[in-house]
C-alpha cells in the first residue's frame, strides 16, 4: 500500500510497492537495475528469492520513493514469494520478445498476481528486450490485444540500450500515485497512445484533474492506454 512516510524517512511523501514478475532470464533484474542505478550487467546472476532496491522520484511536487522487488521466476521460489505481493500498489510483468514461451507464460502469472496482490494493483505488461528485433517471437500487436483484454498498461523495453526503461517505471509510479491519491492519471491527448506502440511519452507530473460528469471521484482508469 501507500504510506505516508515523513516520520520515517525526511522529506519522503509517499513510499510504494512495486513487483516485478515473470519467468527466468526476461531481463527483471536488468530493468531495475538500468531503472535504479543505470546499470546493465553483461553476466548478471539469476535472482535467488526476492530482492529489492529503492529510487526516489517526484511526481505533482510530491517526493515519492519507490520500493521495487525483484522476484525470482523459478518454480522453486513461488512458495516464498507469493508473500511478497502483499501490500504491492504496481506490478510490472516482464517476457522475452525473443521467447515466445515467456509470453505464453504471462497468464499464469497473471493469475498468481491476482490471487495474491490489491485488487487495485497497478499492472503494466513489458515486453523486454526490444534489442533483440531480429529473433522476435512476440508480436507487438498481439502483445497490444493481451493487454488490452487483460486490462493491462503495455509498454516495450530494452535494459540494454535504455529503450523506455524509465518511461515504463514512471508511467506505473504515475498511475499509482493518481490512484491513491484519486486522480485520472491520463490526460486527454492521443500521445498516450505512444506507450502502447512502446515508443515511451514523457510523464508530466502535473497532469490537470478531470471530474466525473455528476461531480463525483474520478474514477480509476486502468485500461485507456490500451485503447486503440
Amino acid at each position: 500500500m501507500a504510506h505516508w512516510q515523513n516520520d520515517l524517512d525526511n522529506g519522503i511523501d509517499y513510499m510504494f510497492k512495486v513487483v516485478m514478475i515473470g519467468d527466468p532470464s526476461v531481463g527483471k533484474t536488468q530493468l531495475l537495475s538500468r531503472f535504479a542505478k543505470d546499470e546493465f550487467k553483461i553476466n548478471s546472476r539469476a535472482t535467488i528469492g526476492v530482492e529489492f532496491q529503492s529510487k526516489t522520484v517526484v511526481i505533482d511536487h510530491k517526493t515519492i520513493k519507490a520500493q521495487i522487488w525483484d522476484t525470482a521466476g523459478q518454480e522453486r521460489y513461488q512458495a516464498i514469494t507469493s508473500a511478497y505481493y502483499r501490500g504491492a500498489t504496481g506490478a510490472m510483468l516482464v517476457y522475452d520478445i525473443s521467447k515466445r514461451r515467456t509470453f505464453d507464460d504471462v497468464e499464469k502469472w497473471l493469475n498468481e498476481l491476482r490471487r495474491y496482490a490489491d485488487n487495485h494493483v497497478t499492472m503494466m505488461l513489458i515486453g523486454n528486450k526490444t534489442d533483440l528485433q531480429s529473433l522476435r517471437e512476440v508480436p507487438t500487436e498481439e502483445a497490444k490485444e493481451l493487454a488490452q483484454r487483460e486490462d493491462l498498461f503495455f509498454m516495450e523495453t530494452s535494459a540494454l540500450d535504455s529503450t523506455n526503461v524509465d518511461s515504463a517505471f514512471l508511467a506505473v509510479l504515475s498511475q499509482i500515485y493518481r490512484s491513491v491519491t484519486h486522480r485520472n492519471v491520463l490526460p486527454p491527448y492521443e500521445d498516450w497512445n505512444n506507450i502502447i506502440l512502446g515508443k515511451g511519452i514523457p510523464i508530466n507530473p502535473q497532469l490537470p484533474e478531470r471530474q466525473e460528469e455528476n461531480g463525483s471521484r474520478p474514477k480509476r482508469m486502468f485500461n485507456h492506454c490500451c485503447n486503440f
